[in-house]
């Protein structure tokens, strides 16, 4: 390992430790001194990808992040959530056990598991997953996820997917007080 302050090509560890998914090692250089941390992990056998016009690409962890948050910006989501949907879909596919997947695949794994996270990302994700052509396509999506929610209980962690519900008036008490102000 280089080292990255001087560039020597020797060091020492000095701690190892066991992380989620790795080995985390402390190193230090031995000619500057100088100490820095490298990561071990597994890599898995390459994840080729099938497309919808039949090309093989090689699975890309940061594609599927990049999607992902596209979907869930600006959702007051909690903190490391958009990387713990990636690992879960990631550590599936590897599950799977085959060395190709369609990207359909994938994209059905992003679907369910944001439609169970946050109904507007879902909405997102499926606009460009689902290639909406019109509005028309857009309002029988946001009526199939309004169905289900109306059979479904929302999970606690799960916003309203319309304003106003399950606040208690609260909006609307909110637009009476403006306008009195007003």
């Amino acid at each position: 390992m280089n080292c990255p302050y001087c560039g020597y090509h020797d060091s020492k560890v000095v701690d190892s430790r066991d992380v989620n998914d790795g080995i985390r090692r402390r190193r230090q250089c031995l000619r500057c001194d100088s100490r820095f941390t490298t990561y071990e992990r597994l890599q898995p056998a390459s994840l080729f990808v099938i497309k919808k016009d039949e090309r093989r690409e090689e699975f890309n962890r940061n594609k599927l992040l990049t999607g992902i948050r596209k979907a869930c910006e600006k959702r007051p989501l909690p903190m490391g959530t958009v990387d713990k949907l990636a690992d879960d879909i990631e550590a599936e596919l590897y599950r799977i056990g085959k060395a190709e997947l369609p990207s359909t695949t994938i994209g059905d794994m992003v679907m369910e598991r944001l439609k169970s996270l946050d109904y507007i990302a879902y909405i997102r994700f499926a606009s460009v997953y689902r290639e909406f052509t019109d509005i028309t396509a857009l309002k029988q999506e946001i009526d199939t996820l309004v169905s289900s929610e109306a059979e479904t209980p929302t999970p606690t962690s799960q916003l309203p997917l319309l304003p106003g519900e399950h606040l208690g008036g609260t909006v609307s008490r909110q637009r009476r007080d403006r306008r009195r102000k007003a």
